[in-house]
């Protein structure tokens, strides 16, 4: 007699996510809430325990996030413009918050590995982000790395 098996699905092959990527998601969509739909701070802090999964994320880091990203909004979105090919305002809602939550952590969070920061973003590009958006995400992030954290980007390029 043959045993039948089913393929493995993609989701089986995935690691479960860490608290922190999870943190980040929920950031992601707080921060959409706010760009798209006008949720203020309170507000968003307000419907995050109801999502499903907010239990297993690093809950302090998602609040530094959104709150830091609201109240720093204007300071990154000028630290962006100059790895910009376009006005920050033209860009997608996805990719303008994981650009700002990723330029908040290379600003704030320096204990962070930039490479670290930056694949954090391309993977929250790649979730829920356009077709190619994370390309573009790691692109800007790679310039900005380069500026904001040019001694530690210097010495991993030595590394290698």
């Amino acid at each position: 007699m043959t045993e039948t098996r089913a393929a493995p699905t993609p989701e089986a092959k995935q690691p479960p996510k860490s608290p922190r990527r999870r943190a980040r998601e929920f950031a992601l969509q707080g921060l959409y809430q706010w760009r798209v739909g006008g949720a203020d701070e309170a507000a968003i802090e307000a419907h995050l325990p109801e999502l499903e999964g907010y239990k297993k994320a690093d809950q302090e880091l998602c609040r530094t996030l959104v709150r830091g990203v609201l109240r720093l909004r204007e300071s990154l979105e000028g630290q962006l413009a100059e790895a910009l090919d376009r006005p920050f305002a033209e860009l997608s809602p996805i990719e303008a918050n994981i650009l700002l939550m990723a330029t908040y952590e290379l600003t704030q969070f320096p204990e962070t590995p930039y490479r670290v920061i930056i694949n954090e973003a391309i993977e929250l590009a790649k979730s829920f982000g356009g077709t190619d958006g994370h390309r573009y995400v790691n692109g800007v992030l790679d310039k900005m790395a380069a500026r904001l954290r040019s001694t530690e980007v210097e010495a991993r390029r030595k590394q290698k």
